[in-house]
């Protein structure tokens, strides 16, 4: 006796994709919000109308910048795309790195000479990196999606919304001026 499944039938949930819809939702709203919200900023400066931004011309600040912008849509795209195959893999590889090099170049911006506390979120971000590639090794899907769920919306999201609300930070003053 053959089975047969009906093209119309319920369909088991599609292997790769392995965070839930709401939290899947959430990344997605985060990504999207995050993601506009840089790009208004970037286009505000780049016609002029944002304040003053001699102040953030330093190397470590246009690195951080740099590396920060991209991770976020990357991010949340990895986060709620397929998982498993090549290209996941290695676009994960290029989050990370360019997650690094925004933590990295964060050490070397300082306000008023010394940290602040947006710089505790440094060690955090390589305590994640590491914990990411070592579930990721041992096999652990679980343990390796619950770090990078938190790294995107704990490590990305919480710094990026402070550096729009606070004053004085760059993407403060390149949307309000």
């Amino acid at each position: 006796m053959t089975s047969f499944a009906l093209p119309f039938a319920s369909a088991p949930a599609r292997p790769g994709f392995d965070i839930g819809p709401l939290t899947r939702s959430l990344v997605a709203l985060a990504a999207i919000s995050m993601t506009f919200v840089c790009l208004l900023a970037l286009g505000r400066a780049a016609m002029g109308m944002a304040g003053d931004l001699g102040p953030y011309t330093k190397l470590p600040v246009i690195v951080h910048v740099a590396a920060v912008l991209p991770a976020v849509p990357l991010g949340g795209y990895l986060l709620v795309a397929r998982k498993g195959d090549a290209r996941h893999r290695l676009l994960g590889k290029v989050w990370l790195v360019l997650m690094l090099v925004t933590a990295t170049s964060a050490i070397f911006i300082k306000t008023s000479g010394s940290f602040s506390w947006i710089h505790l979120f440094v060690p955090l971000t390589f305590h994640a990196a590491w914990q990411t590639i070592a579930t990721a090794r041992r096999g652990d899907i679980a343990g390796h999606k619950r770090h990078l769920v938190r790294t995107y919306l704990l490590a990305l999201m919480i710094p990026g919304i402070a550096a729009i609300l606070v004053p004085d930070r760059l993407m403060n003053v390149m949307l309000f001026g």
